[in-house]
C-alpha cells in the first residue's frame, strides 16, 4: 500500500513537470506562438520581395526584347519626345 502511494506521488510531480515544460519552459507554447508569428512577418516580407523580383525581371526581359519598352519609359521618365512630334503638355 506504501509503495502505491510513492509511486502515484511519483507519477502526479513527473505529470506536473511535463505540463510546466510544455506550457512554460523552454519551447513550451508562448514561444512557439512567438516563432510562428515572427515566421508569418518574415513569410510576408520575403513574398513581397518576391513580387517585387519578379516584376523586375519581367521588365528586364521586356527591356532586352525590343524597342518599344525603352521608348517608353524614356517618355514617361525622362519626359523625351520623338522628331517631328509635336508636344502638349495639359495643366489642370
Amino acid at each position: 500500500m506504501n509503495f502505491v502511494k510513492i509511486l502515484i506521488a511519483v507519477l502526479i510531480l513527473l505529470i506536473a513537470q511535463l505540463q510546466y515544460r510544455l506550457w512554460l519552459g523552454d519551447g513550451g507554447r508562448e514561444e512557439v506562438q512567438e516563432y510562428q508569428e515572427r515566421l508569418d512577418i518574415l513569410t510576408k516580407a520575403v513574398n513581397g520581395k518576391k513580387e517585387r523580383n519578379d516584376a523586375l525581371y519581367a521588365e528586364v526581359l521586356d527591356l532586352r526584347k525590343g524597342k518599344e519598352a525603352i521608348e517608353e519609359r524614356a517618355r514617361y521618365e525622362l519626359g523625351m519626345i520623338k522628331e517631328n512630334e509635336t508636344f502638349f503638355q495639359v495643366v489642370e
